[in-house]
């Protein structure tokens, strides 16, 4: 499961005495974690699909946080968070490109928004941005 791998290399990168990777992936589990606490709750457990869903909202938030300093002209302040934004994206699927998605949406036979949108979460969670899976949609 992702989220035991996530806290085997917060392990490995506390060993190396790698602060910057092991505080990443400290906060990267900790938002696991209160997620996790959440499913518990509903008596459900945490899944891989959820947990990717943790990491790319923590790239998000980390690559707003790059643009913030870029302003502030604080370039020591973006590598760094750029290479956090490096050490959560190894534990992500790699994102599909758009001949990726287009081809998808054409082997459907309903290509209705409702429906493709509904596949394209259910199957490829994680794996494609909605927000590209609906321009291309709309541009076929």
């Amino acid at each position: 499961m992702l989220f035991d791998d996530l806290k085997k290399a917060k392990m490995a990168a506390m060993k190396e005495h790698n602060k910057v990777k092991s505080d990443t992936l400290g906060v990267a589990i900790a938002k696991a974690m209160l997620v996790n606490t959440e499913k518990k709750a509903k008596g459900e457990e945490l899944t891989d699909a959820e947990m990717i869903g943790v990491l790319q909202k923590t790239v998000k938030e980390l690559e707003e946080e790059k643009a913030n300093y870029m302003q502030l002209s604080r370039s020591d302040d973006a590598a760094n968070v750029d290479a956090q934004i490096d050490y959560i994206k190894e534990y992500l699927p790699a994102m599909m490109n758009d001949d990726e998605i287009r081809n998808i949406i054409l082997g459907m036979e309903d290509k209705s928004v409702g429906t493709v949108m509904k596949t394209f979460k259910a199957k490829y969670a994680g794996q494609a941005d909605m927000k590209k899976v609906q321009e291309i949609l709309k541009s076929l």
